[in-house]
């Protein structure tokens, strides 16, 4: 009975805190599914509330699936098919877009650039040039590190030459650099530190090295550092994963004196931060100043990761990694064992597209065009659903990250099944925890690939689906 006991807040209907309370507990297996919840009497006198609070809560678990009530005999906890099957379902689904339904569907999931945005013209010249000056030589393969003329170019545009060139690491895409920099630094048992919540694909990461997962709750400044600093001090930590800019799936954003702070906590306790620098090209607000926790790092302390793919072409896959000096030959050795080399004919156009001036005129036309779809749905999510969600604005990025109000009995799966059914597509909260029912009540909207008219409508669907 102990582990039914709860400190209420004052924040929330207390029967909620019930619900919620019981609905993790049946999901971590604390309570099996089919085993007996406490009467309402008994549940009652043990929390000090009134039966009809009790009655409401499990009327609410009721309702979202996870128990079913049994004339005569009582209450009895049942997890939801859908929590099991999500991912699966959330994968058909975005298969089933892929594949050639996309003008079927409102899409809220989108991470990266709507195609209308491709530099196809651009980049196709840039091919032809390398091809005219290279010819052959553009097939084969580069230094393991990745093409030279590329990684001088990424530290002459992006860092003002301030890096090492033979220390940048070509990769393709963030999701390699992320499982690079694992497997070159964390073993079995190893603490690894995230932001809660996260994104699911450096989760996964994580989890196939076998690493014990510490989740720090993230706030509009990035993550709160006095929990941080109470984990570190009970914890022996290896790293910290940090998405700095416009976090997936939050939007927050760090600021430059947290930054400053948890670079010297990284020294003090010794661990290293791997640092997704995601999106930070998308800024709206110019009072948000771009400062990587790379460029502020005076212990390198930091192993920098950067996508391409996610502003640019999805389907070049190229990024880069620049490790602290410690780790340069582990993470390159991690690199080889993976793949040997990224596509050189690809590293050659992206090179001289960024050399020809191409990169930045495209980087400014994204901002125009993105500003204008962000302000509108921000307009959107105030107006339309108003008291039905709560959220802040991110101020830049492609993601806004709602919270269903509680005074609403749905989750974010039963929202993600409802949408389907009318053609919209969400990405519920749960896929970014590591236990996945502390997101059950977020849901995260993209507006990439939606369109201005599609970006109302969609919101408008929402809307009517969370009376």
């Amino acid at each position: 009975m102990e582990k039914y006991n709860i400190v209420f807040n004052e924040d929330t209907p207390k029967y909620l805190q019930i619900a919620n309370h019981i609905k993790k507990l049946i999901y971590i297996k604390k309570v099996a599914e089919g085993e007996k919840l406490p009467s309402i009497r008994e549940l009652s006198r043990m929390l000090g509330v009134n039966t009809v609070t009790i009655v409401n809560a499990y009327n609410r678990l009721e309702h979202e699936g996870v128990a079913i009530r049994k004339i005569g005999s009582g209450t009895y906890a049942k997890e939801k098919e859908e929590n099991r099957n999500l991912l699966k379902e959330y994968s058909n689904i975005y298969k089933k877009i892929n594949g050639g339904t996309l003008k079927d569907y409102i899409d809220f999931t989108g991470e990266t650039t709507c195609s209308e945005f491709f530099p196809v013209e651009n980049f196709k010249e840039a091919l032809n040039k390398v091809l005219d000056r290279d010819g052959a030589e553009a097939f084969t393969y580069q230094d393991s590190l990745g093409y030279d003329g590329l990684r001088k170019s990424i530290n002459n545009h992006f860092w003002g030459g301030k890096l090492d060139s033979e220390n940048i690491l070509i990769v393709s895409g963030a999701q390699q650099g992320i499982d690079i920099a694992a497997k070159a630094i964390i073993n079995v048992n190893d603490n690894v530190l995230v932001e809660k919540p996260t994104y699911s694909g450096a989760l996964n990461v994580f989890k196939s090295r076998r690493a014990n997962i510490l989740e720090v709750d993230m706030l509009q400044d990035g993550v709160d550092v006095n929990m941080l600093k109470k984990l570190l001090k009970k914890n022996k930590v290896k790293c910290f994963y940090v998405m700095s800019y416009f976090q997936n799936p939050t939007g927050s954003t760090y600021s430059i004196e947290k930054k400053k702070e948890i670079l010297n906590l990284a020294e003090e306790y010794d661990f290293y931060i791997i640092e997704d620098d995601y999106l930070s090209e998308l800024i709206y607000d110019e009072n948000i100043e771009y400062k990587s926790f790379k460029s502020l790092d005076i212990y390198d302390r930091v192993i920098y990761i950067k996508s391409f793919s996610k502003i640019f072409l999805p389907g070049i896959r190229i990024g880069y990694l620049v490790p602290p000096i410690k780790f340069s030959e582990a993470m390159q050795n991690s690199k080889v064992n993976t793949d040997i080399t990224t596509s050189s004919l690809m590293q050659r156009a992206l090179d001289l597209y960024i050399n020809e001036g191409y990169w930045r005129k495209h980087i400014k036309l994204l901002n125009e065009a993105y500003k204008s779809r962000y302000l509108v749905m921000e307009k959107f999510i105030k107006s339309i659903l108003e008291t039905k969600v709560d959220f802040y604005s991110p101020r830049g990025g492609l993601n806004f990250y709602l919270r269903i109000s509680d005074k609403i009995a749905m989750d974010s799966i039963e929202l993600f099944n409802k949408c389907k059914k009318y053609k919209v597509i969400i990405t519920p909260g749960v896929l970014f925890y590591k236990n996945s029912m502390d997101g059950d009540r977020y849901f995260r909207l993209g507006f990439s690939v939606a369109n201005i008219p599609e970006i109302e409508k969609g919101i408008q669907i929402i809307n009517k689906l969370l009376q």
